[in-house]
């Protein structure tokens, strides 16, 4: 779910509790073993050895990987959790926290594979393509960036580049295709698989945990620095909160990407089952989560008065994670959205 400005470079932080399975998963997800694995080492991803050549046709050519890659580079914070989820350390990453803290499922991930801290450059400007060269990887993963356009003929000199097949694929694939692609060039595909299903049990598991969510109708929103922002429409693809078992309100059908905001006025448009906001703009939101609570209409929502609705925080990206889902942070996601929402549903 876009639910955050888009940012330049796609970043999976920006960002079950329930059942031990959930952590279980994460760490399956996340690609660990036992082994510790030196920086650029890929995991062997428990299959026989794929075949190389590869040959991947991308929206600007082809890429062509000679032969298996030991040295990973990426230039999103997006690519560096793909290679973390198939068990890579990146010889080269985008500092995506700017030198703030990594969020917990990025160092959960780096801590299993035993890579201390992440090599990085400052991508404030962009891909430094100075440091990317300097750290001669076999390959660069740019799977989950958007400025691929001005990247590829800087990039293709120094290494493969192993990216999206058409230029609408920046917005419009998921993180299922996106790690598929990546794992091809890697020579992990059956680890991707691994990857995926593990994900997949993290949520079933959680689910079916909580029978008590079949069927509740949700409402998920952001406040925006320009408005509150309907991120449930009809036809935002499933998520997160529908793999749990909840389900779009009737009133999603009078959203659509492009038409998505809710004005103080027509507050009551949130009503649901469930309702869960976000601020992740803090100050520079339209509104903080006082104003909007002490708003008399928003106060007169059903949903409010019988206290099935809640705040997905911002602060430990889990806002971030759920608007730009990928393989290393969804059973993360999985592990900390479920309390919120069965919270939010038992109305505590």
């Amino acid at each position: 779910m876009n639910s955050l400005a888009r940012p330049s470079r796609r970043r999976g932080a920006a960002g079950a509790l329930v059942a031990a399975a959930a952590c279980a998963a994460l760490v399956a997800g996340c690609g660990g073993s036992e082994e510790k694995k030196d920086e650029g080492k890929p995991a062997a991803g428990g299959a026989a050895a794929e075949a190389f050549p590869v040959s991947l046709t991308n929206a600007w050519g082809r890429t062509e990987v000679g032969k298996k890659p030991l040295k990973v580079a990426t230039v999103s914070d997006g690519d560096t959790d793909i290679a973390l989820a198939l068990g890579v350390v990146p010889v080269i990453t985008p500092d995506a926290e700017d030198g703030g803290p990594v969020p917990e499922y990025k160092q959960r991930a780096i801590t299993k594979l035993g890579a201390g801290k992440l090599k990085t450059y400052d991508d404030t400007d962009g891909t430094d393509y100075e440091a990317v060269a300097a750290a001669q990887p076999d390959v660069i993963l740019g799977m989950n960036t958007w400025d691929m356009d001005k990247d590829y003929a800087k990039l293709t000199p120094i290494a493969p580049v192993v990216t999206y097949a058409d230029k609408k694929h920046a917005d419009t694939l998921t993180w299922q295709e996106r790690l598929k692609t990546a794992a091809k060039a890697l020579g992990l595909s059956a680890k991707a698989e691994e990857v995926i299903a593990a994900n997949e049990k993290a949520t079933a598991d959680a689910a079916a945990a909580h029978p008590e969510f079949k069927g509740k109708t949700y409402t998920y929103a952001v406040v925006h620095p320009e408005q509150i922002t309907f991120m449930s429409y009809a036809d935002q693809d499933a998520g997160i909160f529908e793999q749990l078992g909840f389900a779009k309100t009737d009133k999603a059908k009078n959203y659509t990407a492009e038409k998505n905001a809710v004005s103080l006025e027509n507050l009551d448009q949130l009503e649901a089952d469930v309702l869960l906001m976000t601020y992740p703009f803090g100050d520079r939101g339209l509104l903080s989560a006082d104003e909007l609570q002490s708003n008399k209409l928003f106060q007169s929502l059903g949903v409010v008065k019988n206290k099935h609705y809640a705040v997905v925080p911002s602060e430990n990206n889990l806002a971030s994670a759920l608007a730009y889902p990928d393989a290393l942070s969804s059973p993360w996601v999985v592990e900390k959205l479920t309390p919120i929402l069965a919270e939010a549903v038992a109305g505590k």
